[in-house]
């Protein structure tokens, strides 16, 4: 099981700040469009990935008892 993360506008569009995964072995991209297949209105196409705290690429792998976190643009002035 992984846990997943989610701020901001995120958190918004789910309505959660985390969740539980049970589907470990998939790497971050596949992740996303799992997410976006049960969340059809959360958009991770620009957001970044960290796993267990680090920044992680697309075709990184998640394991299982991994903390994923998806980190939306952020905008500001």
């Amino acid at each position: 099981m992984i846990t997943i993360l989610f701020f901001a506008g995120h958190q918004e569009t789910i309505g959660k700040e985390q969740i539980e995964w049970n589907k470990a072995g998939v790497t971050i991209s596949e992740l996303k469009r799992d997410l976006q297949e049960k969340y059809p209105a959360l958009t991770l196409d620009q957001s970044m990935a960290a796993v267990n705290e680090e920044y992680a690429a697309d075709d990184t792998m998640v394991n299982d008892s991994d903390i994923v976190a998806f980190i939306p643009p952020v905008s500001g002035g």
